[in-house]
């Protein structure tokens, strides 16, 4: 039975299904590491521009400090990116999702805000809850769900993830509406457990799977997955992205999607789009600086919007957060080898407007 949830309009859940391009949004900051308005209105526009089919605001990208008591910076993010995608009049399905964290109660305090400002749904993080059983995270979630539609996370470990069984994953594939998985464990294994738990939950069609796993963004929306359940195959795809790395050259990843979506009717998937992946991967690798650990993820995004003119500069409201040796070279070379994947001529066209008051 189809527990699609009614306060999403019916355009914007085939919209979801279909596949979005999904840029996790970050934080735009001036030198003393206050919020810079101007900007993080620009960064907004520039997505919306782009084509985006969304933005993810309050996740990783836009640094989880933001709900320190000392910034509370949270609700004010949330609200100038809801003012923008208003102020834009799409008439295009456009899902705006507010990143959820911390306890039972931080969670639903947040959606609240987010509910509260327009927000389509929730992406509910299951960092940070270090001692809390796969039971009591599974409640955790079904309380969130009754108050907002859910996007399940499962994040990588080296970044503060943790690993879930697969029947944890069959089970939050039932909780009512949960209406989108994003699946970033940078991990084969666990990304097969999460598709093959939806595709044997009777709520399979009701669930889009979006890709978080930077280190293999276009195999995963090239893939079918095929799993026998009750004696039949069940297909599922992964049909979107909901990303950090989407947050820059953010142009190229919506023509990237489109590129890719008519491989989904089962003609072959020509040499080029499997070498791109190994591009698209690299150029991650230098923006998340997987080379030390994801440490300078934040400023490399940053330092490419910055290159762009959309940033100031690469400030986080954490002083120790900055570009790793290295990085910065790294960075040269995504764009001395890969030009092809850069949006930089589109963003020159349109500065000026996106960062008009």
């Amino acid at each position: 039975m189809s527990t699609v949830n009614p306060s999403l309009s019916p355009e914007l859940i085939a919209a979801l299904h279909d596949g979005l391009v999904i840029p996790a949004h970050p934080l735009a900051l001036d030198e003393h590491r206050q919020l810079d308005e101007r900007s993080q209105r620009a960064l907004t526009r520039y997505y919306i521009a782009s084509g985006a089919g969304g933005i993810a605001v309050g996740v990783h990208s836009t640094q989880f400090e933001i709900r320190d008591k000392d910034i509370q910076l949270y609700e004010p993010v949330l609200r100038l990116a809801a003012e923008e995608v208003e102020r834009a009049r799409l008439t295009r399905p456009f899902i705006k999702v507010a990143g959820l964290c911390g306890p039972t109660e931080q969670a639903l305090e947040e959606a609240g805000i987010a509910s509260g400002l327009g927000y389509d749904a929730g992406l509910l993080s299951m960092g940070g809850l270090t001692g809390w059983s796969e039971e009591q995270i599974l409640e955790r979630t079904e309380v969130v769900a009754e108050r907002i539609p859910v996007i399940g996370f499962y994040l990588q470990p080296s970044v503060g993830g943790r690993v879930f069984s697969y029947s944890f994953w069959r089970r939050f594939a039932d909780i009512p509406n949960v209406i989108a998985i994003k699946i970033a464990p940078f991990n084969r294994y666990q990304t097969i457990d999460v598709v093959r738990a939806v595709c044997e939950s009777n709520r399979r069609d009701d669930i889009a799977l979006y890709t978080g796993n930077d280190d293999n963004i276009v195999n995963d929306l090239l893939t079918t997955y095929r799993f026998q359940v009750d004696g039949a195959a069940v297909e599922k795809r992964i049909v979107g992205g909901l990303l950090g790395h989407w947050a820059v050259w953010t142009r190229k990843a919506v023509e990237l999607l489109e590129e890719i979506k008519p491989y989904r009717d089962g003609r072959p998937i020509p040499q080029e789009m499997l070498t791109r992946n190994v591009e698209v991967t690299d150029t991650n690798a230098a923006f998340f600086d997987a080379a030390n650990r994801f440490a300078g993820c934040i400023p490399g995004i940053h330092e490419v919007l910055r290159r762009q003119g959309l940033l100031k500069g690469t400030w986080c409201l954490n002083p120790e957060e900055v570009l790793s040796p290295g990085q910065a070279e790294e960075i040269d070379r995504m764009y001395r080898d890969y030009p092809h994947l850069n949006d930089d001529d589109f963003v020159k066209t349109h500065l000026q407007e996106w960062l008009a008051e």
